[in-house]
């Protein structure tokens, strides 16, 4: 499914509100490597970033698919949110 730009800046609104980096939210882009690259983004941010999302998209994010492919750049994070929403 194609990542629209649309639901590219909705994802990354959240991302940054809940990791709180609005000074970086400039550099962020569909490319961006989120794991290793953010250091905000550890296993409770993660957590915390996963409800947010279910609650902005109204999707259900389901265990097995908080992996470090979906998580790997806000590109691989929207593609995976779009496939809840199609």
């Amino acid at each position: 499914m194609a990542v629209t730009g649309t639901t590219t800046q909705d994802v990354k609104a959240v991302l940054v509100s809940v990791l709180g980096i609005e000074d970086r939210a400039a550099t962020i882009d569909a490319g961006t490597p989120l794991l290793g690259n953010l250091p905000e983004l550890d296993s409770m941010a993660v957590l915390e970033l996963v409800a947010a999302l279910e609650q902005r998209f109204g999707v259900t994010i389901d265990d097995d698919e908080v992996t470090a492919e979906a998580f790997d750049t806000l590109g691989s994070l929207t593609a995976m949110l779009d496939s809840k929403l199609s």
